[in-house]
């Protein structure tokens, strides 16, 4: 079996013997975050994701004015009841995450094998003891939790936000100022994200070699797929890989994706930078510059402000449904594991849903005339 002193993260590895502390609580809480951090990179996890809980368990400890070996259930509960009375209250998906990372952190403090207990009883003479259990946390009853304003958008809205974007374009010229290769730039983002179904980090990490010939629509060119390497990865993975096929009902996108990697994106001058999004400065356009992009467009179209870049995701796996795709088919191209998860980005519109029940009738009416004859 393994010694605690071999697993990373134990406290036996981070408390030095011998050395006393003026104030050793704090000292002690500082070595259990460095602790848990250093477990969670031994398991794999990204970076971002250890941050967010270190500084989540920070701000829990601030809340509480009490260190781990000192909280109890109430604390956790007077936490997520602050903030969901605050001025803006907490969802339910963000409340029930803050109080699975309060229980990892618990997990990990309350594990034997760590030492925690035993020196905490020894220096404090009290012991940390999970917080979060089944009675005290948010239930998982809704397979959808986020908000409920974000949604697909319909096909006039989608044509409203990319014709708003195209439109700055020529504002920009008409005006002639700087800023319309830029703009130009964000519209044919925006129409990338929604002709293929991308995510945010997906779409920032496309480098111009992922564009992709398809031998079965040699008339798309070098665009006929899009070779995505920066998917959604499972916990402690490497992120996932797919190619999206460029399909007819969007093949409007392979000039406008010709004219950006050909006329376009040269006038950054971006030499020999990878990135199929670029900006002035020749580095690859950031994250929050997509997201800028989208809210711009989204303004100028008049569009509410719950639709969020993701939306477009969710318009083209709408759409795609829509257009009488398969399941499976639509399930590959936007990289989900599970069909469970597909089903939720769907929705589809009551003139689709009318159609089906329009044929539905007809098959039915054939069905009897026959019966009948």
């Amino acid at each position: 079996m393994t010694k605690a002193a071999e697993l990373a993260g134990s406290a036996r590895l981070l408390l030095v013997d011998g050395v006393v502390h003026l104030d050793p609580a704090p000292a002690m809480f500082a070595a259990m975050l460095d602790g848990w951090a250093t477990q969670q990179r031994a398991r794999f996890l990204k970076a971002d994701t250890i941050k967010a809980r270190i500084d989540l368990v920070r701000r829990f400890a601030h809340f509480t004015g009490q260190y781990p070996w000192q909280w109890q259930a109430q604390e956790a509960e007077e936490f997520i009841s602050h903030l969901r009375s605050g001025p803006r209250p907490v969802m339910v998906s963000t409340a029930r995450g803050y109080q699975n990372g309060l229980r990892l952190f618990m997990e990990y403090v309350t594990d034997a094998r760590y030492s925690w207990p035993a020196v905490c009883q020894e220096q404090f003479d009290a012991v940390p003891t999970q917080i979060l259990h089944e009675w005290n946390t948010v239930a998982h009853a809704s397979e959808y939790e986020g908000n409920p304003g974000r949604r697909p958008l319909t096909y006039d809205e989608v044509q409203s936000l990319l014709d708003a974007a195209d439109a700055r374009v020529e504002k920009i010229r008409a005006r002639r100022r700087k800023g319309a290769a830029a703009a130009m730039r964000d519209a044919t983002l925006l129409k990338t994200v929604y002709a293929f179904g991308l995510r945010r980090r997906e779409a920032w990490g496309l480098d111009v070699v992922d564009l992709r010939r398809n031998p079965r629509a040699a008339d798309y060119g070098a665009c006929g797929a899009l070779f995505v390497r920066f998917g959604k990865s499972s916990r402690g993975g490497q992120p996932k890989r797919r190619t999206v096929l460029t399909v007819p009902e969007m093949d409007w996108i392979v000039p406008v994706l010709q004219q950006w990697v050909s006329e376009a994106r040269p006038l950054f001058s971006p030499g020999s930078h990878p990135a199929l999004w670029v900006t002035e400065r020749r580095g690859r356009l950031s994250w929050r510059g997509i997201n800028e992009a989208f809210e711009q467009a989204r303004n100028d179209a008049g569009l509410p402000e719950a639709l969020d870049l993701h939306s477009l995701r969710h318009s083209y796996v709408t759409h795609l449904v829509e257009f009488g795709y398969p399941e499976k088919f639509v399930q590959d191209q936007v990289g989900h594991s599970y069909a469970s998860t597909t089903a939720i980005y769907t929705g589809v519109s009551d003139e689709f849903r009318n159609r089906l029940v329009q044929q539905s009738l007809q098959r039915r009416h054939a069905s009897l005339w026959e019966s009948q004859k």
